[in-house]
This record gives structure tokens, sequence and C-alpha cells, in this order.
């Protein structure tokens, strides 16, 4: 596995790669790394000729007061666990090579998809995500990029603006890994204590009963909603930030549950905040 510091070397690799008639599949991540990450590889391995993975925490997406500072870290880690999974290269570059001295570039979707939910409690965040998926598309030249669906607000963004933006790539979309008693897997996990961490489960606790109450012929969001809310503040420390019912493909307003529809949740669990989501189909 070969890994890249430089956007410059990264390109020459990947066009030496499409010279070959390689398809490169990219996974991008913030790095520590977990067996969620490590399921977009597998996918990525099984629909591409090689694997890139990028490892990058990227400034840009980070608000005042979030946790860029402390936001775990450990490259020796991370590229020992790709070597384990079959990755072809690892894109690692630091922060003044993503954002040289001058940097005043952005890419930002505008629209009722980047207004509401994270958009509403982290402003500027997902400016800050288009970017630097630009740019990472730029410097690793893929054919298929892969994104989880835990961040799914994120991954349509993502998608939207490689539609519009007429990007030479598909973006791939895969489920949610979890723990086995059912805490989405998250790099911001290991900030929580034991506690905390119980009282996490709440999130797929509150989404698998909705999914439950959908199965049985619920249709009323507002219902719906309390019912989630019941749960989670269940939790002492739980602390929620928004629950929407949404459309699944853009995140429009619902009146009543039909169609593909996006269950989503987020929540603090002490200076921890986690996010969830569930797809159904009605």
């Amino acid at each position: 596995m070969q890994t890249f510091d430089s956007i410059k070397k990264m390109q020459e690799w990947s066009l030496q790669a499409h010279k070959q008639g390689k398809s490169i599949g990219l996974v991008p991540t913030m790095g520590y790394l977990h067996a969620g990450h490590l399921a977009l590889v597998q996918a990525a391995r099984q629909n591409c000729d090689l694997v890139v993975v990028s490892i990058f925490v990227n400034p840009l997406q980070f608000g005042q007061g979030e946790d860029f500072e402390d936001y775990p870290r450990d490259l020796s880690r991370d590229t020992d666990l790709l070597v384990q999974a079959g990755a072809d290269a690892v894109f690692a570059p630091a922060a003044r090579e993503m954002y040289p001295a001058g940097f005043s570039t952005g890419v930002e979707v505008s629209g009722e998809i980047t207004r509401k939910m994270c958009g509403i409690s982290r402003p500027g965040h997902f400016k800050g995500v288009t970017t630097v998926c630009t740019k990472l598309f730029h410097a690793c030249l893929p054919d298929k990029a892969f994104f989880g669906q835990k961040d799914a607000q994120q991954l349509l963004i993502i998608q939207k603006m490689a539609r519009e933006l007429n990007f030479p790539l598909e973006i791939i979309r895969v489920p949610i890994i979890r723990e086995p008693d059912g805490l989405a897997l998250s790099s911001r996990n290991v900030y929580l204590d034991a506690v905390q961490r119980q009282e996490a489960l709440a999130l797929n606790r509150a989404l698998s009963r909705v999914k439950e109450q959908i199965a049985g012929g619920e249709r009323d969001i507002a219902r719906l909603k309390a019912g989630i809310r019941e749960i989670i503040t269940a939790s002492p420390q739980a602390e929620i930030d928004y629950i929407e019912i949404v459309n699944g493909e853009d995140l429009s307003e619902l009146e009543t549950v039909q169609g593909r529809v996006l269950i989503a949740l987020a929540a603090r669990f002490g200076k921890t905040r986690l996010i969830d989501n569930l797809l159904v189909e009605v």
C-alpha cells in the first residue's frame, strides 16, 4: 500500500492507474477508523480495481467550539488497518497542502437540503464538507466514491453537488454499521463515558420503535416524533438537537409518511453529539 501526502503525487498515481484501465474507488474519511469505515473500504474493493482512502481532519467543517483539536487521530493505527483491509493507497495530506496560504475558494450547496438538521446546529459545516470533497475528488480522481448512510444529510448533499457540477463519478451509499447492541459506529463514540454510552442506545431504540409503528400502519408524523422524543428524553443526559421525518431523496417536508422516508436524529450525551437515522419505504 502506498501513502501520499502530496496532491500532485496522488493525482499522478491515479492518472497512471486510469491509463492502465484501472477503476478507482475513493473512501473519504477523517481517520480514527472503525468497522464502519472498513465496510466502505470493502464496498470499494468489491466495486473497483483500486481503493484509495483519504485521511484528513478537515478544519473547514468544524465550527467554533467544536472538537477539531480533540478529534481522535492515529495515522499509524489507521494505516495498519487499511493494509489489512486491502486498500491500495492512502491520501493523508497536511492542512497546508489542502489549504495553502491565501486559500479563499469554497464550494457550497444551497437550498432547503442544507438549511435544516445539521445545517442549523452546525452553520458552515456543509460548505466545509463540499469544499473538501471537491478537492479530494480532484486529487484522487475516483470513478466511484463511497459514503456511509449514517451521515445521511451529508450523503444527499454530496450526491447533489456531484450531479449538479457534473463530476464524472458515482456516489455510492453504504448502510450504517452498528455495534452488537445497536449503537451506530462513530469515531466520536470514544468520547462517551460508560453511562453516556449506555444512554446513547436510546437513539437506536427510538428508530426501531418508529420502524415498528410505521410497519403497523402509523403515518402521522407528529405522533411518530412524539414517540421518538419520549424514548430519548428518558435518558437523563440526552439533549435532543433535532428529530426529523422527511423525504429520503431530498429532505423536503412531508405531510404524512409516504414513499422513501428518512427518520433522522441528533442528540448530545454530555459533550458528545451523535447522529443516527433510518430509511423506510412506504
